[in-house]
């Protein structure tokens, strides 16, 4: 034996990643922020004194007001699931419905807000958006298959 090494060095294996779950890992990421948001939120001065006193966002707090921030939360928390439980189709399409909804939501948390507060609102709303864009983009592009597969054994069907 010679010593010599006649194997090279592979590079590292990267499969492709399916769809569904890209699509499941930004809903995923976008949840962590748009909670994350949710809560630094409460560290601005005021805002423990504004709940406190029965108000939120300007609007009352109330039944109405809390099942609509649990509808806001749970969407995208669920679009998690249905990105990988889906069939293709419906999955494309909800997920370019919901994430299209979704961009002008997180651009209202911005509204009314100071512009001393234009750093955390531009990052935080930034990256949503980014985020957003993202799935827009992965459920947009979802690669086709053929209806009928292509071969000698389906050539007398296309021909029909």
């Amino acid at each position: 034996m010679s010593g010599i090494r006649t194997n090279t060095p592979s590079l590292l294996d990267n499969p492709p990643i399916p769809v569904q779950a890209k699509l499941a890992a930004a809903w995923t990421s976008f949840m962590f922020l748009y909670i994350y948001v949710d809560y630094f939120h409460l560290y601005k001065p005021g805002a423990i004194d504004e709940i406190r006193g029965g108000v939120v966002f300007e609007f009352d707090i109330s039944g109405t007001l809390l099942t609509i921030f649990v509808a806001s939360v749970a969407i995208p928390a669920l679009m998690v699931m249905l990105s990988m439980t889906l069939p293709a189709r419906v999955s494309r399409a909800t997920n370019i419905v919901v994430a299209l909804l979704y961009i002008p939501f997180s651009v209202f948390n911005a509204v009314g807000e100071s512009w001393d507060w234009a750093p955390f609102y531009g990052l935080s709303i930034g990256i949503e958006v980014l985020l957003l864009a993202f799935i827009l983009r992965s459920a947009w592009k979802w690669p086709r298959t053929p209806a009928v597969p292509a071969g000698p054994a389906t050539t007398g069907l296309r021909q029909c």
